[in-house]
């Protein structure tokens, strides 16, 4: 009968614990534990009285990981903390005029050009001038130059640069420490005291 109930007890904490779930399938895999009867001893009195002892986490939670965050939440919570950008964004503008709007769209442009020179260390693809004769050799890389316009035949290609493109010299997200319940958060609520 006990084993019944230790049946149902492991059965629904694999089911809710992702850790616990690893071990068992670990177990199972090599063959079942090697318990202190198939080596010939009898078993520890602690491992009948506690099945924990006999399987790791079975009976004890698991120690915590800390939570991992997407890094486009890293991302957009410091575009908002530095630049206000979601603030911006979210923002109902069809009654401001153009000079509100250019005011406040100068100091996100700014602040927002600040974290990713910070963040990423962002520098042109190709150093020619936008509008500029440029060429593509053969085994261009099509993740770093897209061809548009009237694409035939095949490389080597002479166009014109329609945009230089951009790459990252670095990524450099800030690290990110809170726990389980602020995980999607991207701005706290501020709320000041009196």
């Amino acid at each position: 009968m006990h084993r019944i109930i230790l049946a149902f007890r492991a059965f629904f904490r694999v089911l809710t614990n992702r850790l616990l779930a690893e071990q068992v399938e670990q177990v199972l895999k090599a063959g079942g534990l090697k318990t202190a009867e198939a080596q010939g001893r009898p078993p520890k009195s602690s491992q009948l009285q506690n099945p924990s002892a006999a399987f790791p986490g079975l009976g004890v939670a698991p120690a915590r990981k800390a939570p991992v965050r997407s890094d486009a939440i890293n991302l957009l919570a410091a575009l908002q903390r530095e630049a206000r950008f979601v603030d911006f964004v979210k923002e109902p503008i069809a009654g401001y005029s153009d000079a509100q709007i250019g005011a406040a769209v100068r100091d996100v442009h700014r602040d927002c050009g600040a974290l990713f020179e910070r963040i990423f260390g962002l520098k042109p693809i190709e150093s020619a001038a936008e509008g500029s004769g440029i060429q593509v050799s053969e085994g261009f890389d099509p993740a770093r130059i897209r061809l548009v316009g009237n694409v035939t035949g095949q490389p080597p290609f002479a166009g014109k640069l329609c945009h230089h493109g951009w790459e990252a010299s670095r990524c450099e997200l800030p690290e990110w420490t809170g726990g389980d319940r602020s995980i999607l958060v991207v701005s706290p609520a501020e709320v000041e005291l009196r």
